[in-house]
C-alpha cells in the first residue's frame, strides 16, 4: 500500500485539525509506518502553510508543491484535503513544524529536506519572498539547525549565494583540504539516500536527498579541483 493510499484511507481520522491529529500519533513514538504516515501529513501541512506565508497562494506554488510529492491522481483529493485543513487550520506553522521535529534527532538529513522541498515552492513564483524567507528561517530554528546551517542550505536556492561551493559544504573559505574532505565526508554519510529509504521514508523525500548529494559532490569537486590547480 502507497503512503498516498494510507493518507486517503486516514483522512477521515484527521477530522477538521491536521495539528490535533498529529499531536494523537507523534506522541505515541510512532512506529516506522506511522511516522512516515505523520511526517507526509506534517510536510503537507508545512507546504500549506509555506504557499501562505506571503499571503498569497498562487497557481505556481501549488503546482510546485504536486512537483515536491508526485501524487497519484487518485489520491489527489484526499492529499488536497489536507492541504486545505492545514491551510485553514488555526494552529500556526511553528506547531506543525515542532511535530515534524519530534519525530527526528535535530538537525537530521530528512529534516534538510523538509526544508528544500519547502524552498522549492517558496521560489515557485520566481521569488523568495522575504516572510516566506523569514517563514523558513523559522521552521530551520525550531528543526535545530544553526544561522550557518540555515546560509549553507539557502545557498542552493538563493542565487546571490548558489556558487559558493563553501557554502554548501558549510565551510569558510579558508578551510584547509583536509577540513574539506572531512565535512564532504559526514555531509555525504548524513545525506546518503539510503538511509532515507531504510527509514521508510517517501520516495520524493529520497528524491530530494539524492539531488543534494549531488549539489554536494559537486562543490566538493569544484574546491578541490582548484586547489589541485
Amino acid at each position: 500500500m502507497s503512503i498516498w493510499t494510507r493518507i486517503a484511507d486516514t483522512v477521515s481520522a484527521i477530522g477538521d485539525s491536521v495539528s490535533a491529529f498529529l499531536q494523537k500519533v507523534t506522541r505515541a513514538r510512532a512506529t516506522p509506518p506511522e511516522r512516515t504516515l505523520a511526517f507526509t501529513i506534517g510536510m503537507i501541512a508545512l507546504g500549506a502553510k509555506m504557499a501562505k506565508a506571503d499571503g498569497i497562494v498562487t497557481e505556481q506554488e501549488v503546482r510546485a508543491f504536486k512537483q515536491v510529492f508526485q501524487v497519484p491522481e487518485g489520491e489527489l483529493s484526499a492529499v488536497a484535503r489536507v492541504f486545505n485543513l492545514a491551510k485553514q487550520d488555526v494552529a500556526g506553522y511553528d506547531t506543525y513544524a515542532k511535530q515534524i521535529a519530534r519525530l527526528f534527532h535535530a538537525k537530521a538529513a530528512v529534516l534538510e529536506d523538509v526544508l528544500d522541498g519547502l524552498f522549492h515552492i517558496a521560489k515557485a513564483d520566481e521569488a523568495v519572498h522575504p516572510a516566506e524567507l523569514e517563514f523558513l528561517r523559522s521552521v530551520s530554528e525550531i528543526f535545530g539547525f544553526s544561522a550557518q546551517d540555515f546560509a549553507r542550505i539557502s545557498s542552493r536556492h538563493v542565487a546571490l549565494a548558489k556558487d559558493d561551493p563553501y557554502l554548501v559544504l558549510g565551510l569558510n573559505p579558508a578551510a584547509t583540504p583536509e577540513q574539506v574532505k572531512q565535512a564532504y565526508r559526514r555531509l555525504v554519510r548524513e545525506n546518503h539516500p539510503d538511509r532515507h529509504i531504510a527509514a521508510g521514508l517517501p520516495q520524493e523525500m529520497v528524491k530530494l536527498a539524492t539531488e543534494r548529494l549531488q549539489r554536494i559532490n559537486e562543490a566538493y569537486g569544484r574546491i578541490m579541483s582548484g586547489a589541485a590547480a
